[in-house]
């Protein structure tokens, strides 16, 4: 791509094109130049304005909860001088695909489908993975009122499988929606996100390529889009589909979602929190809460307000007793004090002599072995069914407690209830790790890219071990790690769904019975915990039937997003700063 050409397609459209028709109520301008609600926030067109200050005061007419973007502005420093406390050049890349050179994917057979927007529930889903993403979540009504829309249109990545939303990203024809003049006229992508639990993989590809090949076949010249600078993940992708650095400038409005990209950080690098913490923090700061960091490789940080202070460690807080604490640990004490309560718990009894062992396993059929003490997932095995199974559990197990338990398997759903200050916050369903067969990579491949996935879509947190577990999950399914799994056939490799050792997590709040709700907030009265979050098997969220086999002490409240979770922890520390009219 020449000089001449970046600067010919960057100039499409400069003149004012105030004749340019409005698109299903979605533009807004005329004159003044082209402005597009996108449902996000407005999209504003600088090359459609005459004057610098009009989009200036474009952007200083954003409104709440929205994020407004002006691209294609020629002259980025004098917009930000009209307003310079208020504006700021968004720090990111601008990335061009000249649609003429595109050549599509050959056609595979994969585990999902990119389709249009069709129904309320597509909106709920585009939020859900806006929220769980931290964007900005689209207003409803906006998006569901644009679905005809020829200028702008969500598309969605949808499981063949389950239904379950995996991504969306949003596309924008110029010529409908600003008036660009045609042949020359091109298109932009907007907000693409891919939800954190998604297994399969490809996802952001496909969406990208579907609204290139829409593009393409309504003769657009190219197609633009924003990366922020530093995610280095996207601009692989971009780069690798033949997008290339276009100079396209952006202006945003100052204001507190876009904080992060005008302001320095608030604390060193050294100082960085995990995410567990740090969505406590990013809440408390909110509110007007003093922070300061203590700890940060270990999540320890100290809170200030009106003369009260609280010293944490992620959501583990002095309000959390030792002796809570301490019940929470030891899994037998747990299972005893819930026991005592009259709620339901799986049958449990300490590992012992190889013939003890054996005798529980007969019993019960299938077993779940477990360290006494432990956390995060390290030393479990579940549904073991064989001798030597067991015992080799057991010694993995002691790796990490020297006191081993043995546990009833429960076969269900493996559902997460937070419980704060004695109430259901959120609830979600934990799946375990898998990967999805390509028909080419072995399953251990297929391992290590899905754990590089889940440790992107976390901060880290979450990646899924090649370890003798891994090795027997993946034996039990009738498969070694150097297998070629087949197209499109998923392979659980992980029994349990903790989410550091890859597991996934899908929030159920609205859906958990009332017997559940009641059972998690009865356990946290039992065990006098302030923060806790129960561990649950269960046959269906919507119905009754569980048993608890686990209470965690310091639960991640990140993983529950969008549910209100950090909220409701700083409600409990600091209620004096509970914000009139949020729930």
């Amino acid at each position: 791509m020449t000089r001449k050409q970046i600067q010919r397609g960057v100039r499409l459209g400069k003149r004012r094109q105030p004749q340019a028709p409005q698109t299903m109520g979605s533009a807004e301008g005329g004159a003044a130049g082209r402005i597009v609600e996108c449902g996000w926030g407005r999209l504003i067109a600088g090359h459609t304005f005459a004057e610098p200050r009009e989009i200036a005061s474009a952007l200083l007419g954003e409104r709440p909860g929205q994020r407004d973007v002006a691209f294609y502005v020629e002259k980025p420093q004098v917009v930000v001088g009209c307003a310079p406390q208020r504006l700021f050049v968004d720090p990111s890349e601008a990335f061009r695909l000249w649609l003429g050179h595109y050549l599509p994917a050959s056609a595979r057979r994969r585990g999902f489908t990119v389709r249009r927007l069709r129904s309320r529930a597509d909106v709920d889903a585009i939020n859900a993975i806006y929220r769980a993403r931290r964007m900005v979540p689209v207003d409803p009504a906006v998006v569901w009122g644009q679905r005809a829309n020829r200028s702008l249109h969500y598309v969605l990545a949808e499981d063949r499988c389950s239904g379950e939303v995996l991504g969306v990203a949003m596309g924008l024809d110029h010529e409908q929606a600003f008036g660009d003049p045609a042949p020359d006229a091109g298109a932009s992508l907007w907000a693409l996100a891919v939800a954190p639990q998604a297994a399969h993989p490809g996802v952001g590809e496909a969406l990208v390529r579907y609204l290139a090949e829409q593009f393409q076949a309504r003769g657009r010249t190219y197609m633009d889009l924003s990366v922020l600078h530093d995610n280095r993940l996207a601009i692989e992708l971009y780069r690798k589909l033949g997008f290339q650095a276009v100079p396209v400038f952006a202006i945003k409005r100052r204001n507190a979602f876009n904080e992060p990209l005008f302001s320095e950080p608030p604390v060193s690098d050294e100082q960085r929190l995990n995410p567990y913490a740090q969505i406590i923090v990013d809440e408390a700061q909110r509110r007007g809460v003093r922070i300061e960091v203590v700890d940060a490789e270990h999540g320890y940080f100290r809170l200030t307000h009106g003369g009260r202070s609280v010293l944490c460690r992620e959501s583990l807080s002095e309000l959390t007793s030792a002796v809570a604490m301490s019940r929470c640990a030891d899994k037998r004490v747990t299972h005893r004090v819930l026991t005592q309560a009259g709620l339901c718990m799986p049958a449990q009894r300490l590992a012992g002599e190889a013939e003890v062992n054996q005798a529980f396993l007969s019993e019960h059929g299938s077993v779940v072995v477990k360290p006494v003490e432990g956390e995060q997932g390290h030393g479990i095995s579940v549904d073991l069914r064989l001798p030597q199974d067991l015992e080799a559990a057991i010694q993995r197990a002691r790796r990490f407690d020297e006191r081993v338990l043995l546990e009833q398997f429960c076969g269900g759903k493996d559902l997460r209830v937070l419980v704060i200050d004695h109430q259901v916050v959120a609830a979600a369903v934990r799946r375990p790790a898998s990967v999805i067969g390509d028909g080419q990579s072995t399953v251990e491949a297929l391992v290590r890219k899905q754990s590089r996935r889940r440790a992107a879509a976390t901060g880290g947190e979450s990646r899924i071990p090649l370890d003798a577990e891994t090795r027997r999950c993946v034996q039990a399914a009738g498969y070694d790690m150097g297998a070629v799994l087949p197209q499109g056939e998923s392979l659980p490799v992980r029994m349990t769904a903790n989410l550091h050792t890859g597991g996934t997590i899908h929030d159920v709040t609205e859906q958990l019975h009332p017997t559940l709700r009641a059972a998690a907030e009865q356990a946290s009265r039992a065990l006098a915990i302030p923060v806790t979050g129960l561990d649950l098997l269960v046959p269906a969220v919507e119905g009754p039937d569980y048993v608890i086999i686990e209470a965690n002490e310091r639960p991640g409240l990140a993983n529950h997003e969008p549910q209100p979770t950090a909220q409701r922890f700083i409600d409990l520390l600091f209620p004096s700063t509970r914000i009139q009219g949020e729930t």
